[in-house]
């Protein structure tokens, strides 16, 4: 069964470019790796007819979009191995000046799959 982390950002309109600059870096890193899948997706639709925004939940403030963004892992073991290469690959590489978006009200977490292998 596979295994899939996903996180939602509130990332400001005029830094997409360079949020999508790092998130090719990222993509990179984590498919080296060996993940399944890696996708990181920008608002377009977010003004749904029911349920709740994403924007409300991410409490984005005015000119913020949402990204919603997964990586698809063979299992949680399989994840937790390329997560600790990514992170030591990351060490030796020179953090960003200025991170494109908030990473307090990064919302993140490690999903078993329920449906669809």
């Amino acid at each position: 069964m596979s295994y899939v982390d996903g996180y939602v950002l509130a990332v400001p309109k005029k830094k997409l470019a360079a949020y999508r600059v790092m998130a090719r870096q990222g993509e990179k890193a984590w498919r080296k790796h060996g993940v399944l899948d890696y996708k990181e997706c920008s608002g377009d639709d977010l003004k749904p007819k029911w349920g709740v925004p994403f924007t409300r939940m991410m409490k984005c403030r005015p000119g913020e979009t949402v990204v919603f963004s997964f990586i698809v892992y063979k299992s949680r073991a399989h994840r937790d191995r390329v997560n600790a290469k990514v992170m030591k690959d990351m060490e030796k590489m020179p953090m960003p000046k200025d991170v494109p978006f908030d990473m307090k009200r990064m919302v993140y977490g490690g999903f078993k799959t329920l449906v669809g292998d």
